[in-house]
């Protein structure tokens, strides 16, 4: 009987160290699953959801202050959470057209103040104090654009301050002196990640913040930092992970974070072919607590930067939305005769509530570009439904077998000659599955 009281103890000593553990990327998705707050499309969160969230944000007890006002006077506000010795700083949508961020920033918070009494919360509120403005360009994002309502995009008015958002942006970080920066934005959705035919779902960068390209501790530490959000994404996507390339911007927020003693890690977030926006708000809470979490438990220390380092540097102009191989275009009017190539049509950025706007990127043989989704059409007839077939024009295409006799002269061909299939606003209306699928 004696002999079994040191294991008992053992057991006992074991106990608490099982219930402290380090939670997972899996372990971090599972929370987001589960708990998350944010119920609107990120694309379609306005000024008046964020207020609303931030309701919630204070009901749960998170501390809320207004901290300014932009060019169109609407609220400006900064959220607060944890009571530990290092300041980390987090701002999202400074463009209004970039919005994932904001929401995961919400679930986040939310996430954090609701299970305070966890072991591994308890650690990260004794380690950080975190403050996060959730929506910094409030007018941009109710005009779904870019810049702010003076037309002035903010990342690039740190040394000017033209702004009143970049007015504010840099009092609060002077005012408080952050240890850590993340400047979280949207990247633009056809980014790919590398030479690759891959879209880059998540970018990273840690900003030097000097011409020079010298280092400094910060700017190593945040390598690591993003180096633990790198191992834990890609346990969910591996290969759509970029990185930014290192060069200086004297007018942008985050060299001159950098520079004024915030070291600062850049997220940008793209898209993923066949996942929703909601899957990379919770892309973005996962990196968000690898990352901190990799300060907590002093992993950050013992990670190599290579992991970071050795991502894929972003390119363009590689991928587009949707490619048609070998289609035989049927332009209306007389005199027109069939040609066969290949056809590229993109989409521009919108809300998540507006039709899709596709248009004709490209004509020809297109063996440079890859299609997201890509269709082998060399059996169909291409015809537009309005217009003619040309860059730049709306991508309403109508497919007809060749196997048909079809009078391209018709008054009215798409009720004479119903289509075998349509593509229109960005989808299949009629024949989806009819023109093959290549991959």
């Amino acid at each position: 009987m004696t002999k079994l009281v040191p294991l008992f103890a053992l057991v006992l000593f074991l106990l608490p160290l099982a219930t402290t553990r380090a939670q997972t990327p899996e372990d971090f998705a599972e929370m987001w699953e589960k708990s998350h707050v944010s119920n609107i499309f990120p694309s379609n969160v306005r000024h008046a959801d964020v207020k609303q969230y931030l309701e919630k944000m204070k009901s749960l007890g998170i501390k809320i202050e207004q901290v300014g006002l932009s060019y169109g006077n609407r609220e400006i506000y900064q959220m607060e959470w944890g009571n530990g010795p290092l300041r980390v700083f987090m701002w999202s949508q400074m463009h209004g057209d970039e919005p994932t961020a904001t929401s995961a920033l919400f679930d986040m918070f939310a996430y954090l103040k609701t299970h305070e009494d966890d072991e591994w919360v308890k650690n990260f509120a004794a380690k950080f104090t975190i403050r996060a403005i959730p929506m910094l360009n409030p007018d941009g994002s109710e005009l779904y654009q870019r810049y702010n309502l003076q037309g002035i995009d903010i990342n690039r008015d740190a040394v000017a301050l033209k702004t009143p958002e970049g007015q504010l942006l840099k009092k609060l970080r002077d005012d408080w002196a952050p240890n850590i920066g993340f400047n979280l934005h949207n990247q633009q959705e056809l980014t790919a990640a590398g030479p690759f035919a891959r879209q880059a779902a998540i970018s990273f960068l840690a900003v030097r913040g000097n011409k020079e390209g010298i280092t400094s501790a910060g700017h190593e530490r945040n390598k690591r930092i993003c180096a633990a959000m790198v191992l834990a994404l890609n346990r969910f996507i591996r290969g759509n992970i970029g990185r930014y390339d290192e060069d200086y911007n004297g007018r942008a927020f985050g060299d001159n974070f950098s520079a004024w003693g915030t070291p600062v890690i850049l997220i940008e977030t793209g898209a993923l072919s066949g996942k929703d926006e909601m899957f990379l708000v919770k892309l973005n809470f996962v990196a968000f607590f690898a990352g901190l979490q990799s300060i907590v438990d002093g992993t950050e220390q013992s990670l190599s930067p290579s992991n970071y380092e050795l991502l894929p540097l972003n390119t363009s102009g590689r991928l587009v939305w949707w490619m048609f191989r070998g289609v035989s275009i049927v332009n209306p009017g007389p005199g027109n005769r069939p040609f066969n190539t290949d056809i590229a049509v993109n989409k521009l950025r919108r809300r998540e509530s507006q039709p899709v706007i596709a248009s004709v990127a490209a004509i020809g043989s297109l063996g440079g570009l890859t299609g997201l989704e890509e269709y082998d059409a060399s059996d169909f007839y291409v015809f537009p439904r309005l217009d003619r077939i040309r860059i730049g024009s709306p991508a309403e295409l109508l497919f007809y077998r060749k196997s048909r006799t079809v009078d391209w002269n018709s008054d009215n061909l798409e009720t004479a000659f119903p289509p075998d299939a349509v593509f229109s606003e960005g989808k299949w209306t009629v024949g989806e599955n009819a023109v093959p699928k290549k991959k």
